[in-house]
């Protein structure tokens, strides 16, 4: 009998090599993080596959599962570790090696298998792991379903059966290659920075923009899982301004980057503006409305408002449903929705039928920024940017708050905002207009700025985003009004960046 997993184990000890340790905040939201070592062990991703084997039986899905790892020193092991703890609950398992998130979520469509779990701790520093999983495509787990695992693994409830099976997928990198590019080759000349920061991208994107005709120059596409510059973090600063400069001294038309398991795409423009994800999606739904006039658009309550307000969506009849922050609840609510697409401020994009297969997908989402441009032969990307109506955004900032305690934090804050629209109290010296508390808090004042905070699902943190449709200062008025909430709580630590 397998051991039921514990909390906490030292490493170079009889009990660490012999005994599963889980930590129950690594089954998050909708995947799994852990730092590898301290949180888990290769026990404990054992009892991780045995625990995936079991709920999928019990969920009624076939027992056969696709899985692939990133391109870290360590995520090689924890997959195989996987592969034998599914093995043993009787999964039949297909391995298409090292591969990007996507190319997992590709493999089920093209080999016809239900379940999905793909090991990467995206873009997570050094020392993380995680697996994302899913057994009806093309949505992932939500919190149901990572809270049923949570509940069979922690409580060793696992299921032993025969049938289990092993299956390498050999050259399936090139099946996925092939997929995306069975399109027209663009016409426009586009000169593109493909930047991957170090990350799996790097063997995937550079040869995609290529083969549909683009000339690309590279920047951190070689694989080094140390990220020796900074982690491919296409919502990072730090990597939008090293895109910047590069598209800056060579002359590029874009710079487009990738994260490091390749769902999610970032943008910086000819001029080395860097745009936030959620106005690339603007520009996207501007251009594929005209295509498919009358088009819903899934975007998440971190997006900027122009979703709803912008005079060109609105005259195509576009409909913009704002969703809970997420690539699993976006990507589900874009299925149930039928939606043409959903875009997230972190770059996830989902591109659903006619256009893709509904799931995130980075490489694809790029393919679709430079068919825009190809679509508008005589605009830049700068132009693009430059057409739609101003906003002043901050960055997603993120301070520190312990996994056990963000979420009470997070419904505190909402209390607190809640309270003072039922008083009738001003935000930034106006009437709060509205507040959206699908996902956290988003407050708007009487002109439009809004500031958001919600519980990270990934790290351990709070996100707060700010933007106003009136001024640079009046976000920034936002900003300290929702920070002076947040520091009513000790437990708010301090922010990774901020504005």
């Amino acid at each position: 009998m397998f051991p039921k997993p514990v909390p906490q184990l030292f490493p170079n000890t009889y009990a660490y090599e012999t005994q599963p340790m889980v930590k129950a905040t690594g089954f998050r939201e909708y995947d799994a993080r852990w730092l590898f070592g301290k949180e888990i062990n290769l026990m404990g991703i054992q009892a991780l596959g045995m625990g995936l084997g079991a709920l999928l039986r019990e969920m009624g899905v076939k027992p056969e599962l696709v899985t692939g790892h990133d391109y870290r020193g360590y995520s090689s092991s924890i997959k195989y570790a996987l592969i034998t703890g599914l093995m043993s609950a009787g999964v039949k398992v297909h391995d298409i090696g090292l591969a990007l998130s996507p190319m997992a979520y590709f493999a089920q469509f093209d080999l016809d298998v239900p379940a999905v779990a793909m090991v990467t701790a995206s873009h997570n520093d050094n020392g993380w792991t995680g697996v994302k999983m899913g057994a009806q495509r093309p949505v992932t787990f939500g919190p149901d379903e990572m809270g049923r695992l949570r509940d069979i693994v922690l409580g060793g409830h696992f299921t032993y059966a025969e049938g289990g099976s092993y299956h390498y997928v050999d050259g399936f990198r090139e099946r996925y290659i092939a997929d995306l590019v069975n399109r027209p080759r663009i016409k426009r000349k586009l000169r593109v920075v493909a930047a991957c920061g170090n990350g799996t991208a790097g063997a995937f994107a550079p040869e995609v923009l290529e083969r549909l005709g683009c000339e690309v120059i590279p920047l951190d596409v070689e694989l080094d899982h140390s990220f020796p510059r900074y982690n491919p973090n296409p919502e990072d600063m730090e990597m939008l301004h090293a895109m910047a400069e590069k598209v800056r001294e060579v002359g590029a038309d874009i710079g487009l980057g990738f994260d490091g398991d390749g769902d999610r795409c970032g943008v910086v423009d000819n001029e080395g503006e860097e745009i936030f994800a959620d106005k690339i999606g603007v520009m996207l739904a501007r251009d594929l409305s005209k295509l498919h006039p009358g088009a819903t658009f899934v975007v998440d309550v971190k997006s900027t408002g122009l979703f709803a307000t912008d005079p060109e969506l609105i005259a195509r009849q576009v409909k913009a449903d704002y969703w809970k922050t997420g690539h699993s609840y976006i990507k589900r609510r874009v299925t149930d929705l039928k939606a043409l697409a959903g875009f997230e401020k972190s770059g996830h994009f989902f591109f659903n039928n006619p256009i893709g297969r509904g799931y995130d997908d980075g490489v694809l989402t790029a393919i679709h920024v430079i068919e825009m441009l190809d679509r508008n032969p005589d605009k830049s990307m700068a132009d693009l940017y430059r057409a739609l109506p101003k906003t002043w955004g901050s960055p997603t900032m993120a301070p520190h708050c312990d996994d056990e305690v963000k979420y009470g934090i997070v419904d505190k804050v909402v209390k607190r905002f809640e309270a003072m629209q039922a008083r009738g109290d001003l935000i930034t010296g106006q009437p709060i207009r509205d507040l959206v508390t699908v996902n956290g808090v988003r407050v708007t004042a009487q002109d439009g700025t809004w500031g958001l905070v919600r519980a990270s699902s990934n790290k351990p943190e709070l996100v707060v985003v700010v933007e106003s449709p009136v001024s640079e200062a009046r976000m920034r008025e936002m900003f300290r009004a929702v920070d002076d909430v947040l520091r009513e709580h000790p437990e708010v630590g301090a922010y990774n960046q901020t504005i």
